[in-house]
C-alpha cells in the first residue's frame, strides 16, 4: 500500500498541538460551538459530507467562522484573516497549514480537523484526511487506499457500546484516526493502538495531541501481529475493515481475507489476550451461508474461556450488500461498465460462498474462569438507548449471578424492578382478563417481552422487600394455585426476566 498521492501529514509536535487547541477553544471550535454558529440543520448535513450549508452560514469574519471555513470546509483563507486567530508561524511550520495560492497569499489545512465532544464534556478534536471526516469515498470523493476517514456511525457505535470501567490496559486494534483510543485514554492506564496503516498511527497521534490526551502506544501491523506473545489486556475493541468483499481495495474497510475470516480471526485471537474478567468488543460483519444457522456460525467463533454477547443488527441480502459498499467506494459515479463488472464480481463471490445475505452487529466477550462459559446469540434491530457500556457491563454482572443461583437460591433471592420499566396489557375491548401482557424497557436495549399474568405480578410488586418463593406463595394464594406447583413452575420465567434486565437481584 501507498500513500505516495496523499499529502504530507503535519508533525506530531506537542507543543504546536497544544498551541494550536488553545487557540481553537478560545475561538469556540467545539461542538457546542458550531451547532450554535451553523444551527441543526447545517451541523446535520455537515455528517453527511455537505458543506453548502456551511458555507452559507460562514460568510462572516468571525474567528469561529474563519476556523470552519478553514479545516471542516476546507477553503482558502486570506492569511490577515487566519493571523489573528491561530498561531500561523507555528502552524505552518509544523504542517497543520499550508501557503496557496498566488505569492501565498492565503491559508489552507492539509488535513480535516473535527470538534468531537467527549462523554463527560470533553472537547475533543478528529483528525482525519483532508474531506475524509465521514462516510466512505463515496461521501469524500477520494478513493485512495490508504486514506484515513473520520468519525462515522460505526465508530460512534462501537464508543457508545464500550464498557468504561477503569483499567489497567487497552488495546484498540485498526485504530484509524484514533477515536477509540481517544475514548479509553479516559479510564485506561495504558493505552496501545495498531493499524496496518502507518498514516493512521501518524493520524492518530494528531487526534490524541490536539484533544489533550496522553500518547498511546502505536503500532504498525495488522490485528494482533503487533503485540507480544506475553501482552494481555483489560479491554480489547476494533472496528475493523469488516467489509466482505472481492479483494482489498480499500484499506480502511476491506479486510483483505475469504469472506468473514477477518472477523472470525479477530475474535478467536482475542481470548488468549484477555485478562481475567477483561472485555473485547467488536463491530462485524458475518455471512449468512445456505443450510447453515448464522448464530451457530458466530458461536463457534467464540474462544474457549469467554462468555459472549452477540447482536445482529441488521441483515442485508447479498444485492443490497453489494450495492451498499460500491457505493462506498463512489463507484456508482464512475464508468457504469466498471461498476457493472464490480457488482458481479462481488455476485460471483458470494454465489461461489454460498452466502445468502450478510449480517452486522456488535460482538462482546469476557474472559471468565466459569467452568461452563455463556454464548447469548440474539437478533435486536430495534432502536436502542446509547451509550450502552453500562447495560453491557450489567449484562455479564446477572450471567455471573444467574450462573451462581440454582432454582432454589434464585427463589431465595430478593429482586427489584428495573428502572423505567413499563407494563402494556393487549386484549380485546371489555374483555375480562388480556389475551397477553407485555413488559417494556424504556432505557438500554429497550426490550420487550410477553409474560403471562403470575409473571406480570410477580414483577409488579418485586421491590427487593420480599423474596421471590414469598411473593409466588402471595400469589398462589391470590389464584388459587397450589404454591408449590407455582413455585416448580416460575424460575425459568423469573431467570429470563433477570437475564434480559428487566429484574435486579437487590442487595440485602
Amino acid at each position: 500500500m501507498s500513500n505516495a498521492t496523499l499529502s504530507p501529514l503535519p508533525s506530531a509536535d506537542h507543543e504546536v498541538a497544544a498551541r494550536l487547541r488553545e487557540a481553537l477553544l478560545a475561538a469556540s471550535f467545539t461542538a457546542d460551538g458550531l451547532l450554535d454558529l451553523l444551527g441543526a440543520p447545517a451541523y446535520a448535513a455537515l455528517a453527511r459530507s455537505e458543506i453548502v450549508p456551511a458555507l452559507r452560514a460562514t460568510r462572516g469574519d468571525t474567528p469561529l467562522e474563519t476556523l470552519v471555513r478553514l479545516f471542516l470546509l476546507q477553503q482558502p483563507v486570506p492569511h490577515a484573516r487566519v493571523e489573528g486567530v491561530l498561531p500561523v508561524h507555528a502552524c505552518v511550520a509544523g504542517g497543520w497549514l499550508t501557503r496557496v495560492g498566488d505569492a501565498g497569499g492565503d491559508l489552507a489545512a492539509t488535513v480535516d480537523v473535527r470538534p468531537y465532544g467527549g462523554p463527560d464534556g470533553e472537547d475533543w478534536f478528529i483528525v482525519s484526511d483532508l474531506g475524509c471526516a465521514v462516510g466512505g469515498a463515496g461521501g469524500i470523493g477520494n478513493r485512495d487506499e490508504g486514506v484515513v476517514l473520520g468519525v462515522g456511525g460505526a465508530s460512534t457505535t462501537l464508543a457508545g457500546i464500550t464498557v468504561r470501567t477503569p483499567v489497567a490496559s487497552a488495546l484498540d486494534l485498526g485504530t484509524g484516526s484514533g477515536i477509540q483510543a481517544l475514548h479509553a485514554s479516559r479510564h485506561a492506564t495504558r493505552v496501545t493502538a495498531t493499524d496496518l496503516n502507518p498514516r493512521a498511527l501518524h493520524i492518530t497521534a494528531l487526534t490524541l495531541a490536539l484533544s489533550g490526551a496522553p500518547a498511546a502506544d502505536l503500532r504498525e501491523g495488522s490485528l494482533f501481529a503487533p503485540v507480544r506473545d506475553d501482552e494481555t489486556y483489560d479491554l480489547i475493541v476494533s472496528n475493523p475493515p469488516f467489509v466482505i468483499s472481492p479483494g482489498a481495495r480499500l484499506t480502511y474497510r476491506d479486510g483483505g481475507m475469504g469472506g468473514d475470516d477477518l472477523c472470525r480471526s479477530l475474535v478467536q485471537g482475542a481470548g488468549e489476550r484477555l485478562n481475567e474478567g477483561g472485555f473485547a468488543q467488536f463491530l462485524a460483519n458475518w455471512q449468512h451461508v445456505e443450510g447453515e444457522d448464522w448464530q451457530d456460525r458466530i458461536r463457534s467463533w467464540v474462544p474457549r474461556g469467554c462468555d459472549a454477547w452477540i447482536v445482529q443488527r441488521e441483515v442485508q441480502d447479498v444485492t443490497q450488500y453489494a450495492e451498499l459498499w460500491l457505493r462506498d467506494a463512489g463507484d456508482h459515479r464512475g464508468d457504469p461498465a466498471e461498476y457493472q463488472a464490480r457488482y458481479d464480481a462481488w455476485l460471483d463471490e458470494f454465489e461461489a460462498r454460498k452466502v445468502k445475505a450478510v449480517g452486522f452487529g456488535w460482538i462482546t466477550l469476557r474472559r471468565t474462569s466459569a467452568a461452563e462459559p455463556v454464548i447469548t446469540a440474539e437478533e435486536w434491530p430495534h432502536p436502542v438507548e446509547q451509550p450502552l457500556g453500562d447495560t453491557v457491563r450489567a449484562h455479564f454482572e446477572r450471567l455471573d449471578y444467574l450462573r451462581a443461583h440454582d432454582d432454589a437460591a434464585l427463589l431465595a433471592g430478593h429482586f427489584r424492578l428495573a428502572g423505567e420499566i413499563v407494563q402494556e396489557q393487549v386484549g380485546l375491548p371489555g374483555a375480562e382478563d388480556p389475551e397477553h401482557v407485555v413488559l417494556r424497557q424504556n432505557r438500554g436495549m429497550r426490550r420487550a417481552t410477553k409474560v403471562d399474568t403470575v409473571g406480570a405480578g410477580f414483577a409488579g410488586v418485586c421491590d427487593g422487600t420480599l423474596s421471590a418463593g414469598r411473593i409466588l406463595d402471595a400469589i398462589a394464594q391470590l389464584v388459587g394455585e397450589d404454591p408449590v406447583l407455582l413455585r416448580d413452575r416460575t424460575p425459568a420465567q423469573i431467570r429470563l426476566l433477570v437475564e434480559q434486565g428487566f429484574l435486579e437481584p437487590a442487595p440485602r
